[in-house]
């Protein structure tokens, strides 16, 4: 089976829990029926019916099994998914662009501190071809939305930033030399702001509460401080005053056991000059 319920506009969400509606009814169930025959609870395949909740991928595989429709379901939640995601993101765009204190762990150069080739080889998966017009545009705008992003550090007055990147970041580099020696270098420039510090964490630091994950806390002028939590595709956006406050304190242990802003350009140049020869 493949239709898509869709007829009317709104959110993948919406149109995930139409279609699970049409195909209840289609197979000429109740949802006390389907409740008693997938030992899912009533009110909870109610609410995703009304597209009130996102279930987990493996709700959707058993009721695509049950139904016999293939992965329509899969996909439908898939499509869901991905706009919750980037709801999350886009609040958390709107908090960055405001803060005044920012407080990053990456795993990777962050985007803020990215040129824009490194910006457009990480964007495109490193080889991932553009094969039509559509996904050209929303790659181009993708690299855009990415550069803008960093014109807070230039703003009056710059927000504090404090930038701790596992040392995997700068010893991974991309496949064009000259692309990496440019990022090289604009760490350095970067790292040269005085709103900026920037941190490399060793190896040598073991294991910690944040290697699964990039953290960003942010304050703004006034209120508590919110962190953000991105990892393998999925962000999360944390307000809850404990949580905050077990996450800086993770911060806290990972930036001790960094090497110091002096020490971690000076690794950085260390390793510039190791690609230009």
């Amino acid at each position: 089976m493949g239709e898509v319920v869709d007829g009317e506009r709104g959110s993948g969400r919406a149109a995930l829990g139409r279609t699970l509606r049409l195909l209840r009814e289609k197979a000429g169930k109740t949802l006390a029926q389907l409740a008693a025959e997938t030992s899912y609870d009533k009110s909870y395949l109610f609410r995703l019916e009304k597209g009130e909740r996102l279930s987990k991928r493996a709700v959707m595989e058993d009721l695509d099994t049950y139904y016999d429709s293939g992965d329509l379901l899969v996909r439908l939640w898939k499509d869901a998914q991905r706009e919750v995601i980037k709801d999350k993101y886009k609040a958390y765009m709107e908090l960055e662009a405001t803060a005044r204190i920012l407080w990053m762990f990456q795993l990777r150069v962050p985007g803020l501190l990215q040129t824009e080739d490194y910006a457009r080889t990480v964007l495109s998966g490193l080889s991932r071809a553009q094969t039509t017009a559509d996904n050209g545009e929303e790659f181009e705008e993708q690299v855009a939305a990415r550069m803008g992003r960093q014109e807070l550090l230039h703003r009056q007055p710059a927000p504090s930033v404090r930038v701790i990147m596992d040392v995997g970041a700068v010893r991974r580099p991309v496949p064009n030399r000259k692309v990496w020696v440019d990022q090289m270098s604009y760490l350095l420039e970067a790292a040269e702001l005085p709103s900026v510090v920037l941190q490399v964490l060793p190896y040598t630091a073991g294991v910690h509460d944040l290697m699964n994950s990039d953290l960003t806390l942010l304050w703004q002028r006034v209120g508590d401080p919110v962190a953000y939590v991105e990892g393998n595709g999925i962000g999360e956006l944390i307000d809850d005053p404990d949580k905050v406050l077990s996450y800086r304190l993770s911060y806290d242990l990972v930036r001790d056991a960094a090497l110091t802003p002096e020490e971690s350009t000076a690794f950085i140049k260390r390793l510039l000059e190791e690609c230009r020869s």
